[in-house]
């Protein structure tokens, strides 16, 4: 009798345990968030006059750092930039940039999807889903799309976003597949890491956000690739 009370204790503990286990492991996430500002720029961009010479730069605050014509010294460079936004975000405001049947798209998102919790196959599905949308609404339309830079924990400043390494080595990974579906990946990563793997502090004045130097980095890149002037 007390041979079977401990295997029945037992069983209540290990099923207890696996419960509380699968429990920890439901992580809550949100498609609807928008940030404060996305409705008010959302309209801005639909408002701004289009060409189909256009080189459209898409993407959340990273995207959004800097004045593209400017750095590129490309005047038909535009930001589509929206600080805080996730590929939700971009997918709800894509039609507004396929309506202008751009040359050229830079797309560059996902990192505060990761920093909250959308699982990387959502992430990965709307990425996807970018991608099949152009191509449907604007066959011309040249689509680059980049790997996700790294981050610096050491800044202390974006917690969210830091210790969450493993995803930003998946996604990248899935993203340089899409070369072979006739996408053009622009690999950002490696230029902007350091010898552990972070991005380097010279370029981030808080570990995900980039300096003057850091936009530098980039141009650099994308001239010397030839990404500018390809047809």
């Amino acid at each position: 009798m007390k041979a079977l009370f401990y295997k029945l204790l037992v069983t209540v503990v290990v099923f207890t345990l696996s419960f509380t286990a699968a429990t920890a492991q439901v992580v809550k996430w949100d498609s609807t968030y928008r940030p404060g500002k996305y409705v008010e720029l959302v309209a801005k961009f639909k408002a701004d006059p289009k060409s189909k010479t256009d080189f459209v730069f898409l993407g959340n605050s990273i995207t959004a750092g800097t004045d593209w014509a400017k750095l590129l010294d490309l005047p038909q460079a535009k930001n589509r930039g929206i600080s805080g936004d996730i590929t939700f975000g971009v997918l709800e405001r894509l039609q507004d940039v396929i309506d202008g049947k751009p040359t050229k798209v830079f797309i560059l998102i996902g990192i505060n999807d990761i920093s909250r919790n959308i699982p990387d196959s959502v992430i990965l599905r709307n990425y996807k889903t970018m991608i099949t949308r152009i191509r449907k609404g604007s066959k011309k339309t040249h689509i680059y799309f980049n790997t996700l830079l790294p981050v610096n924990s050491a800044f202390e400043k974006f917690k969210n976003h830091y210790g969450k390494d493993e995803h930003i080595l998946w996604l990248n990974d899935e993203i340089r597949k899409f070369a072979a579906k006739n996408v053009t990946v622009i690999d950002l990563y490696p230029n902007f890491t350091d010898q552990d793997k972070h991005l380097r502090a010279e370029l981030t004045k808080d570990g995900l956000h980039l300096i003057p130097a850091g936009y530098q980095v980039w141009a650099d890149f994308l001239k010397k690739s030839g990404y500018l002037t390809e047809r």
